[in-house]
């Protein structure tokens, strides 16, 4: 191993640099909206690492309708996403697709940075990590009317 690394976030939901800076991790790379990727090395000359940015590219791929992209880190986002679906369906008329993540290389090829959550519609992320059911309708009411 050639150090530890951590995505923060300066807005909700993920803890900012603060910490990880006070404890001698460094900002190497950062994507927007607010994601840095912080770096504990533990040998000086290894290279960092870095995003794999590309964004637009991959967001691409999702240009119709609405999809989930989960991995089952937090057991919430199994309820979570159960709920939105049938949010989706019921609320929306939308049939979303689900694609849960199996590994590390589905991870660091998502669409976002957060990398094991993201919500998009119609080629748009509208949630770059776990949401619940009511910050969903809260989102898509701004969108579908």
């Amino acid at each position: 191993m050639r150090g530890v690394a951590v995505v923060t976030r300066k807005g909700a939901f993920m803890a900012s640099n603060d910490l990880f800076i006070k404890h001698g991790f460094e900002v190497v790379d950062s994507a927007s909206p607010d994601f840095e990727l912080l770096v504990y090395r533990f040998n000086t000359k290894s290279p960092a690492p870095s995003f794999n940015g590309n964004w637009e590219n991959r967001i691409r791929s999702y240009s119709k309708g609405l999809t989930i992209i989960r991995a089952d880190q937090c057991p919430y986002t199994v309820k979570n996403v159960n709920e939105i679906c049938e949010t989706a369906k019921n609320r929306y008329k939308t049939n979303p697709t689900v694609i849960t993540l199996e590994n590390c290389k589905e991870a660091q090829n998502s669409p976002a940075p957060f990398g094991t959550f993201c919500i998009l519609y119609d080629g748009a992320i509208i949630a770059e990590h776990p949401i619940s059911n009511t910050r969903f309708k809260n989102i898509m009411s701004k969108i579908v009317k």
